[in-house]
């Protein structure tokens, strides 16, 4: 009988378990986009997980959504980054880099650049900048000649992220940000052969990951889908079919895993399980939610066929999440005021279990 201490083939790899660490914003790099000494200490932390999925690291400069967040497009920051993946496989962990291109969720006081997008519409809502949130301004549309750029940009990050030392590479397809934008019904008003059909806005999506597999592999090569999602104002007024085009094109590419978010309705969710032949991760629930993944969550969703199962925030405060799920310990509490607010506090801080007699 399978359960979420099962291990699992993944592309590669051979997880000891079926729980992944979600990949989660945690604005703690240094100047220049480098991990640091820190980060590798966090991520080595919690190691027992199956499998980690980095915070997302911008594949270009442009590409940069929020100040603090690291990179993988120079060579100070592969450098940077190789203590972390070394500190993750010493514990006996496995990492993928999440690669996130923000798109339109931008502003030039992070990167010295104007955003850019699939259209001239601006994100809904405050975007994070060095001085605090700022109204999302006005991105500038691609040109159908940069396009390819931009999407051969997460094949050039994933290839730094092999020699960084990572296991492979999540594209982040979700939640408003680039790909997202592509792939949406509102975001993306382009009349180009990269918008208005279904099989138009998924080309983006496709190209990017063809590029990486090319680049990688396929067993290396990841995505990560919210379908339905409406982060920062992005809609997809018709998730299922979208999102079911796009894995039937992805699922020739015979990659490592598909990344779903229960962004919407359970029986979309399983149209999409069944349109994808491959190995599938679902994260339960909404990552802004009032609720966190727990053992009642995790295995409705392996019954109903998903092979891994990624926690987010309980992954926060309980770096021994793995083996307190196991064994039925308690789970501890996170303070949200520390997401983002840099420094170890919140950060490293969070104890395994401690058992007293």
């Amino acid at each position: 009988m399978t359960t979420l201490f099962s291990s699992y083939r993944l592309g590669d790899l051979t997880l000891p378990n079926r729980m992944v660490m979600a990949p989660m914003t945690r604005v703690r790099a240094a100047a220049g986009g480098l991990a640091t000494p820190s980060m590798a200490t966090y991520y080595a932390q919690r190691a027992t997980a199956g499998m980690i999925v980095s915070e997302g690291v911008q594949p270009s400069l442009v590409g940069q959504s929020s100040p603090g967040t690291p990179g993988l497009h120079t060579d100070e920051q592969v450098a940077s980054w190789r203590a972390v993946t070394d500190a993750v496989h010493i514990n006996g962990g496995r990492i993928f880099a999440q690669l996130m291109h923000g798109g339109r969720v931008s502003h030039p006081d992070t990167t010295g650049h104007q955003p850019v997008g699939p259209s001239a519409i601006a994100a809904v809502g405050d975007v994070f900048t060095p001085t605090g949130p700022q109204p999302a301004p006005l991105p500038r549309a691609l040109d159908t000649a940069e396009v390819p750029e931009h999407a051969h940009a997460y094949a050039e990050a994933a290839r730094r992220a092999i020699d960084a030392g990572f296991d492979g590479v999540e594209l982040h397809g979700a939640n408003g940000y680039l790909i997202s934008q592509f792939l949406s019904s509102n975001a993306n008003r382009r009349t180009d052969r990269y918008g208005g059909s279904i099989a138009s806005r998924i080309r983006f999506a496709v190209e990017a990951v063809t590029a990486t597999v090319d680049a990688i592999g396929a067993a290396r090569t990841g995505i990560r889908l919210s379908p339905g999602g409406g982060f920062w104002g992005v809609e997809e007024t018709d998730a299922l079919a979208l999102n079911t085009a796009l894995l039937i094109e992805l699922s020739r590419l015979g990659l490592a895993y598909v990344h779903l978010e229960a962004t919407t309705h359970e029986e979309v969710l399983m149209g999409l399980r069944r349109a994808w032949p491959g190995a599938l991760i679902i994260n339960p629930v909404l990552p802004m939610g009032p609720k966190q993944t727990g053992r009642e969550e995790a295995d409705h969703w392996l019954g109903l066929g998903a092979d891994l199962i990624s926690f987010g925030r309980g992954f926060l405060a309980n770096p021994d999440l793995v083996e307190r799920l196991r064994v039925g310990l308690p789970i501890a509490p996170i303070d949200e005021s520390t997401y983002y607010q840099g420094g170890d506090a919140g950060y490293l801080t969070y104890p395994a279990y401690q058992h007293t007699a």
